[in-house]
């Protein structure tokens, strides 16, 4: 009976996830590869740039966890960590998609990518090259030894964060090869199928999107030139 239920069930298209939420996520995937390679090939004045504009994208994706849309806020998606287990104790079974936003424990695992992508350009702002030629706009006002511990941190975390990051793309793969879900589609298109009946989420103002990102990019601006 379930599964004739399942098979007469009406999806439909619906938008879940807003345009700066997406590129937010893009914009990573891109900047946080891009900046590791710089700074292995030694391209330091660019791993520090590429580091200002992932600090900018950080504070815009903050702030937007708390005033955002529906699916991006921290409140909507954040559950307890009983219900991620119980999520996961049953990733083995093949149900149809009918999540909004973040899943139980992909909630868990988005908070964890963003602390770990804190922890990397916090310690980067104050961190050094051993040279005295290349340093974090923040090197200068905090001691040698807190500078020395903090570029010990932003280059021993990052393995932390590529480890994160790997474990991401592997749940991805798991669920679009064992439970039949496509994630990455929707995180393109901003849309997936759901049921007809599914409650839609809101979506906040485009314009308040510009107002944070430009906040978020002013405060960024202010600790590279000030500091």
């Amino acid at each position: 009976m379930a599964r004739r239920v399942r098979q007469t069930m009406l999806y439909l298209p619906m938008r879940v996830w807003d345009a700066p939420t997406r590129l937010f996520h893009w914009l990573l995937v891109v900047l946080l590869p891009a900046d590791y390679v710089a700074a292995k090939v030694g391209w330091m004045d660019l791993h520090l740039d590429m580091g200002y504009a992932l600090l900018a994208l950080f504070l815009f994706r903050v702030v937007w966890g708390f005033v955002g849309s529906d699916t991006a806020r921290f409140g909507r998606f954040l559950v307890s960590p009983l219900a991620g287990m119980r999520h996961l104790s049953r990733l083995r079974e093949r149900t149809p998609d009918t999540q909004v936003g973040h899943n139980a424990a992909g909630g868990w695992m988005v908070l964890v990518l963003l602390v770990l992508i804190g922890v990397q350009i916090g310690s980067g702002l104050g961190a050094n090259d051993g040279l005295g030629v290349v340093e974090g706009p923040l090197a200068k006002h905090i001691s040698g030894y807190a500078s020395d511990l903090l570029t010990v941190i932003h280059a021993d975390a990052v393995y932390a964060l590529i480890a994160a990051g790997v474990l991401h793309i592997l749940a991805i793969a798991f669920y679009a090869a064992v439970k039949g879900h496509d994630l990455v589609r929707p995180m393109i298109t901003g849309k997936k199928r759901l049921p007809a009946a599914t409650r839609a989420p809101q979506f906040a103002s485009p314009l308040l999107a510009l107002l944070v990102l430009a906040l978020a990019v002013a405060v960024t601006v202010l600790i590279a030139t000030r500091a």
